[in-house]
């Protein structure tokens, strides 16, 4: 259908997180510096631990495009900001769609490259999460990955739906990465409006105790 679909899912991914960056910087008052830096470490972080993780070249060290998308995203990001005020829902859908849009992109890192499809499950969450861990730590808040919204489980369970289809059934890759993204966007919104939670299993300890 798309010749070229997965390339577009990297250019979106990378504009999704670099909106995300910016946005969340922008909530701490960053400097416009401080807001491209949020930008570029939220959209290459992940991919870049993956690509290290497989030894491979990282992607964005070897062309412009990818540093070009994110500086102009986030250049428009500062503007669009003037008419939107809404940061944390603005925050949350480009959060979204870039955890879904780049998990797809690592687990397919990951089978290429002829790995069990359980370790391209684990490279896809790395791919949609580290990038947002690195941008929280810099913001000097509790990484969403920690908190106790769905966020790495919204991954993981896109990640196995997507090596499932692409073994175990007849669809199209295109249709499949469209399913893929839909699934993992869907759990987020989903587990934030009705307030899902992992189970824990410290009710009883108090603050400070091991």
């Amino acid at each position: 259908m798309f010749p070229n679909f997965t390339f577009l899912i990297e250019i979106l991914g990378t504009i999704s997180f670099a909106m995300s960056g910016s946005f969340a910087a922008m909530q701490k008052r960053y400097d416009p510096f401080g807001v491209i830096i949020i930008a570029f470490v939220t959209s290459v972080g992940g991919g870049t631990v993956r690509d290290l993780l497989l030894d491979i070249p990282v992607f964005w060290m070897h062309d412009l495009l990818t540093i070009s998308i994110i500086f102009f995203t986030a250049v428009f990001t500062m503007i669009f900001k003037l008419i939107e005020k809404n940061f944390k829902v603005t925050l949350f859908i480009f959060d979204s769609f870039g955890l879904g849009l780049f998990t797809i992109i690592g687990v397919q890192k990951g089978l290429n490259a002829d790995l069990h499809p359980v370790i391209g499950v684990v490279l896809g969450t790395i791919t949609g999460c580290f990038g947002g861990i690195i941008r929280d730590i810099l913001l000097n808040r509790v990484p969403l990955i920690f908190r106790k919204e769905i966020y790495a489980t919204a991954a993981i369970g896109g990640g196995i739906t997507y090596s499932l289809l692409r073994f175990y059934s007849g669809f199209s890759e295109t249709f499949i990465e469209i399913i893929t993204i839909s699934l993992i966007v869907s759990i987020r919104t989903l587990a934030v409006k009705y307030e899902w939670q992992i189970p824990k299993f410290y009710s009883n300890f108090h603050d400070g105790e091991m």
